[in-house]
């Protein structure tokens, strides 16, 4: 009998948790441009994409209340468990969420080993597309939404409050705040005009897949408004903030040695031969100069706890009223 009654404790409790939130699936048209340099000079003749995500208020009564929201992205891995981790810890905290699912919506499960399938250009069109929509929900307020990624969503959070590309998709919508996980910063932009937002990377001392070192130059360099902040983590890997034991990937590529040139019209530079990656067989040429196969991920209990910490505070500062 007590069995039961915890059976029916814990199946009243489940019930009562999803019944706290709303969760909708959006549908916008977005594109598949393969480089930003695609955005920025040729956005309207690139290949149409439908694209969706899954959004989230956290609470089970219609209503015409207003909530911030977060939109995050993922990395080259896709949706992993700790990415949810954080969504819940938004919602919990009465902020909403909305999970972009580029992958999916190409029927792409990992772009690891490759980052063709899905490129971080597809990605910032995605991410815009989906704020235009989304602020125009009646339970969103448009003011309050805020970006964040993990690795690949890294780079979007990132770059996505790089002016240039943000300019050419929209002068409508802005994200009120960019949060990047591990994004790439192995990159040296000609143009430094950035968003005057919040952006803060969140970044592990001896990450091989996305390195800390270049976040430092970066945030340098593109920090002329005083609004882009670097927190490295000690002794911390890729995918720190996950609860999975370090592991080598054979096929993720190491960027320890790369440092790429980014040009104000977004075509990324190849070391050495400054020939623009604006195409799947140039940036495999490209990679050969300084890529190599076989990074390592995983786990670290002390950084996890403080970048969880550090993303709840960073996003209810930066979506306070």
């Amino acid at each position: 009998m007590q069995i039961v009654c915890k059976i029916l404790l814990v199946l009243v409790f489940n019930v009562s948790f999803l019944k706290s939130q709303i969760q909708e699936e959006i549908h916008f048209e977005s594109a598949n441009p393969f480089a930003m340099s695609d955005v920025i000079n040729d956005l309207d003749n690139q290949e149409k994409q439908e694209v969706y995500g899954i959004l989230t208020i956290p609470n089970d009564i219609l209503t015409d209340a207003k909530y911030p929201l977060i939109i995050g992205v993922a990395g080259s891995l896709s949706w992993r468990d700790h990415h949810y981790e954080y969504l819940d810890m938004y919602q919990q905290a009465g902020i909403a969420t909305f999970e972009l699912k580029s992958f999916k919506s190409r029927d792409v499960e990992s772009t690891v080993g490759s980052q063709v399938k899905v490129t971080t250009a597809m990605m910032i069109l995605d991410a815009y597309r989906a704020l235009e929509k989304l602020s125009k929900h009646p339970n969103i307020d448009k003011e309050r939404v805020s970006i964040t990624g993990w690795s690949l969503g890294g780079a979007v959070s990132l770059f996505s409050g790089w002016l240039p590309i943000k300019n050419a998709i929209t002068k409508d919508v802005s994200f009120a705040s960019h949060l990047p996980i591990y994004p790439p910063c192995f990159v040296d932009p000609e143009n430094t005009d950035f968003t005057d937002a919040p952006i803060h990377i969140l970044i592990g001392e001896i990450d091989n897949w996305t390195p800390a070192k270049p976040c430092i130059e970066f945030v340098k360099k593109i920090n002329n408004k005083g609004n882009v902040g670097l927190t490295i983590y000690p002794k911390a890997h890729h995918s720190f903030d996950s609860k999975s034991p370090l592991e080598q990937n054979e096929d993720g590529l190491s960027f320890k040695d790369c440092l790429f040139k980014l040009t104000e019209d977004g075509d990324v530079l190849m070391n050495y031969l400054s020939l623009p990656m604006s195409s799947p067989f140039m940036q495999k040429i490209g990679f050969l100069f300084c890529v190599e196969k076989g990074v390592t991920l995983g786990g670290n209990p002390v950084a996890r706890e403080k970048a969880f910490k550090f993303a709840l505070d960073f996003m209810e500062e930066t979506l306070k009223k």
